[in-house]
């Protein structure tokens, strides 16, 4: 090898040696007479003697090094942290809650949830509701057998998380009773029990015990992405309070995906709303007597998908039990095979739904009012068995006051259409012309608006007018014979 080339490699590899070395101990250095043998160009001795110093130096530090200790980690509830640098998610498997759902995890379920309530808060959300700070229950992944509701331990707290698991009711359970309970079991300062309780990714079993989840009284409540099945009661019930939202849920007493040969014997409510101000939004009701249950005001459903109970079995997809007081909008829902029931609706909006297999909306007469009623631009789609898309029950007495009332602009397959507007004509040569709009309108023997024109191709100019609108068919007379076509719109709606 040329000597400059010796000199080249000697070079590179002091260089990597000496970083390696600083890179192993940082306090050691090559000594000079190292260096001197190094650049007489006895390399290979001096490597082995480089190789054999770094061994040295490792045994060394390995020696200094104290064993990692194998102890197992203390449980969170017992590091010992300053209160406020606690974290605030609750392991539920820390406090002894069984993830197999073989034993009873009832108590350490609930005392995760009194650490998060005693631990450490931000202030106050509302007046008299202390902020938990997003203290998050974690149920890990696990199945937790449950013989009592978990009802949160004291009123006047939020910004609360439970989720990430499965709750069973147990065989024991209190067939009364919810698997996660929002009612207060002291009282507060505050008007409303919580605030800002999150339900989240969670799947609830009843095992026909009793319900999913109670709200009561309580303000912003969330219940997010859950799978509540098996109940006897309720799925949700929500009573008092203001702002609860449930979304991106399913709900079914029993699981099925349609045709269930015991569709019949459905029972129970999936979700009960006797609050004000809550939505209900891309929730799936696959089995109950009846879908939603509403007897708050101002409430909003939107895309709910109902296939819970044929009507032909007595099923209702959304009932509301409000009457003159409904307040509740009713937008881009898919009935299935079941319809709506309004008693007495007073504003009242059900636009851009799907009614499948001849589902109807039906107008139930209580105390003989509808008022601010909007029908329109819905589907229906039926089997052509003459089901009228929109009905009348005045069982209990005819409508009486009637005001501000649209059925209009539906499109219908199979169905009857019905509408509180219509249009339609007669051609004939005479004095006389009769365009019936009982087959269509919705409201027995009540036209308050017409609009019509006669047209004829003769010389003659007859003159013509209105003559009768009972029984909900128009009459055109004139007083002279005249071969003529009489074009007529009418408006139902109102009652003055």
């Amino acid at each position: 090898m040329e000597p400059a080339m010796q000199g080249k490699m000697f070079t590179i590899l002091m260089g990597l040696a000496g970083l390696f070395i600083v890179h192993v101990n940082g306090e050691t250095s090559l000594p000079l007479d190292h260096q001197k043998l190094i650049s007489d160009g006895r390399y290979h001795d001096q490597m082995q003697k480089m190789q054999a110093f770094k061994h040295s130096l490792l045994t060394r530090r390995q020696l200094a090094t104290p064993p990692i200790s194998s102890s197992p980690a203390p449980a969170p509830q017992a590091m010992l942290q300053p209160t406020g640098s606690r974290p605030r998610v609750y392991q539920v498997t820390s406090y002894g809650a069984d993830p197999t759902g073989k034993v009873d995890s009832t108590e350490a379920l609930l005392k995760a949830i009194a650490d998060a309530f005693n631990g450490p808060s931000e202030g106050f959300l509302m007046k008299g509701i202390t902020n938990l700070g997003g203290a998050h229950i974690n149920l890990q992944g696990g199945n937790y057998l449950i013989s009592k509701p978990l009802r949160l331990p004291a009123a006047g707290a939020g910004n609360l998380m439970i989720s990430g698991g499965t709750l069973t009711a147990s065989d024991d359970f209190p067939t009364d009773g919810y698997l996660i309970d929002l009612s207060a079991s002291s009282s507060s300062s505050s008007s409303y029990n919580y605030e800002y309780i999150t339900i989240k990714d969670l799947m609830l079993d009843c095992k026909f015990r009793g319900g999913g989840i109670s709200v009561i009284n309580s303000l912003r409540t969330s219940i997010d992405n859950c799978y509540i099945t098996h109940f006897n009661t309720e799925g949700i019930s929500v009573q008092n309070g203001h702002e609860t939202y449930i979304r991106n849920s399913f709900l079914g007493q029993h699981i099925t995906a349609g045709g269930d040969p015991g569709e019949r014997k459905f029972s129970g409510t999936a979700i009960n709303l006797m609050g004000n101000d809550n939505a209900v939004t891309d929730v799936v009701i696959f089995s109950a007597a009846i879908g939603v249950m509403v007897s708050g005001q101002a409430n909003t459903l939107s895309g709910v998908h109902c296939y819970n109970k044929a009507t032909g079995f007595g099923g209702t997809g959304i009932y509301l039990k409000l009457p003159s007081l409904t307040q509740t909008r009713i937008v881009n829902c898919y009935l299935d095979y079941t319809g709506i029931v309004a008693e007495d609706p007073v504003q009242l909006t059900i636009s851009s739904c799907f009614f499948l297999g001849d589902a109807f909306i039906l107008l139930k007469s209580v105390n003989g009012l509808a008022k601010g009623i909007n029908i329109v631009d819905n589907m229906f789609a039926g089997s052509d068995k003459g089901i009228e898309i929109v009905q009348l029950d005045q069982s209990k007495g005819p409508f009486k006051k009637i005001d501000q009332v649209v059925v209009d602009r539906n499109n219908v397959e199979g169905m009857n259409l019905k509408a509180t507007a219509a249009r339609g004509s007669a051609q004939g040569n005479g004095t006389s012309w009769t365009v019936d709009f009982s087959p269509v309108l919705l409201f027995p023997n009540l036209i308050n608006h017409v609009q019509y024109s006669l047209s004829s191709s003769g010389t003659k100019f007859p003159s013509h007018a209105l003559r009768n609108v009972s029984q909900n068919r128009v009459v055109i007379e004139s007083d002279i014979a005249v071969a003529a076509r009489v074009f007529v719109m009418v408006e139902q709606g109102s009652t003055s």
